[in-house]
């Protein structure tokens, strides 16, 4: 590759012809200039690029640059379908201009170099999986936090910036939620609005049901005025305070509707809270984690970073009143939730706090063990403190959910020093257009006579 095609070396507006290289995690590939690595944005493998550095100072370790111009461009390369996908627009896409099938190929290929270089666990087959009701990766997203600038538009960020770009439509929002127009509105007195929609994903087998929809708003000041913009019919809206959530119109919450063994199940999340952004991801996630630890009457179960209860609640009805589930969650509008939504399982117990401050506080003062163990961190990862606990709880199997394939593999090897081996991993798409992918991984004791193949050193 060449220097800088116009300016001087390390300029922001000098452009750099970069062969580019293999993906890497984040949604940027590696290329290289005078031997310093290059991370680059909008570029695909393979390709030639003239790319403008946004980070390149003389003393950094490496630059980061946004690829402007394709010279000779990947045969995965397509249109993005949304025009603020681009250098200096929207940063809430990653591979726009990569086909489906080539955003999940990068994906499988950044899964298992992290799986191969932390945690020393190859999988050279693994596929990222489409999630039900795909469509083409578009039209997904039941949640969208947009942030409002000074004009009282609303947005959302570029990459790594706290500016806002206007954002009238995005091709990735449900449709539910597209009909709200969060875009096209003015939201005066207002810094954030987080749009959810519920019921656009509940499963097709069980009786349909209506959507709901749900405007959370941050004032831009505390004590500030905030005027809501019309909104359709139904259209339930809230205020976030420092006092907690406070109800202008509708409810606080909304109703999630999952499945078990073909039954249907209403789960309440309050506000903006956490749960699967993708409308199929929340039932496949259960139906996988169930799969794969597969309870059994009278077992004990622990359900880390628990949520509003997803898994706790399929554990529960798994493992029945003989058994016992112990969830533990930080986030106290989640654990009320949770209450609500496990009312009727007194074989559950809920705990509120941080899970590495509880979870060795249980094990050390009420003897906590677990047969069946489910971790679903925040993208941070569950880290070594809660890892290294399995040899104590002594679990027969774990299943742990990621949405960060950077942290996972780093737990997975903490989880084989500390006996436990990896017997699968699946990686599903579920969240099309971005460098976001969710996993399962499946843990299980090594056994004495495996130990010194399983865990080298």
């Amino acid at each position: 590759m060449t220097g800088p095609e116009e300016g001087q070396e390390g300029q922001e507006d000098a452009l750099l012809r970069l062969t580019v290289g293999e993906v890497a995690h984040g949604g940027h590939c590696v290329a290289r200039h005078e031997g310093r690595v290059v991370f680059v944005r909008h570029a695909l493998p393979g390709e030639e690029v003239l790319a403008r550095p946004v980070q390149a100072g003389p003393s950094d370790r490496y630059w980061r640059a946004d690829a402007v111009s394709i010279l000779e461009p990947s045969d995965d390369r397509v249109e993005p379908p949304c025009p603020l996908a681009r250098p200096g627009g929207c940063g809430g896409c990653d591979w726009q201009h990569a086909s489906l099938p080539a955003q999940r190929r990068l994906k499988a290929r950044v899964i298992r170099e992290h799986l191969t270089r932390s945690a020393g666990f190859d999988l050279p087959d693994l596929t990222v999986e489409p999630v039900p009701g795909d469509a083409a990766g578009l039209a997904w997203r039941t949640r969208i936090r947009f942030c409002v600038d000074a004009s009282g538009r609303a947005g959302l960020h570029p990459h790594r910036s706290h500016a806002v770009v206007p954002v009238p439509e995005c091709p990735l929002a449900h449709p539910d939620l597209s009909l709200l127009r969060i875009g096209q509105r003015r939201w005066s007195g207002v810094s954030v609005v987080e749009a959810v929609v519920a019921g656009a994903g509940a499963p097709s087998s069980q009786t349909p049901v209506p959507t709901e929809r749900l405007v959370v708003l941050e004032p831009r000041a505390p004590s500030g005025k905030v005027s809501t913009p019309p909104l359709p019919d139904g259209t339930s809206v809230a205020l976030l305070t420092p006092e907690g959530l406070r109800r202008v119109r509708g409810r606080t919450w909304v109703s999630e509707r999952v499945l078990l063994d073909g039954a249907p199940r209403a789960l309440r999340v309050t506000g903006a809270g956490f749960w699967q952004v993708h409308p199929g991801a929340a039932q496949l996630l259960l139906e996988e984690v169930l799969r794969v630890t597969a309870p059994r009457k009278g077992e004990r179960a622990l359900d880390l970073y628990s949520g509003a209860g997803l898994f706790a609640t399929g554990l529960a009805d798994a493992v029945g009143p003989d058994g016992a589930v112990t969830a533990v969650e930080s986030d106290r509008r989640a654990v009320s939730d949770a209450r609500r939504n496990l009312h009727g399982t007194g074989w559950v117990s809920l705990e509120t706090g941080r899970v590495e401050r509880v979870l060795p506080r249980l094990v050390a003062h009420g003897g906590l063990r677990a047969d069946v163990m489910v971790l679903d961190p925040p993208r941070v990862g569950a880290g070594r403190a809660v890892v290294e606990l399995l040899p104590t709880l002594r679990p027969r199997v774990v299943a742990y959910v990621s949405c960060d394939p950077a942290s996972l593999a780093r737990d997975l090897g903490y989880a084989r020093s500390a006996g436990y081996r990896v017997s699968g991993l699946r990686a599903f798409d579920a969240f099309p257009m971005t460098h976001h992918v969710e996993c399962v991984a499946v843990l299980e004791p090594v056994q004495d006579q495996e130990r010194s193949v399983e865990l080298p050193g």
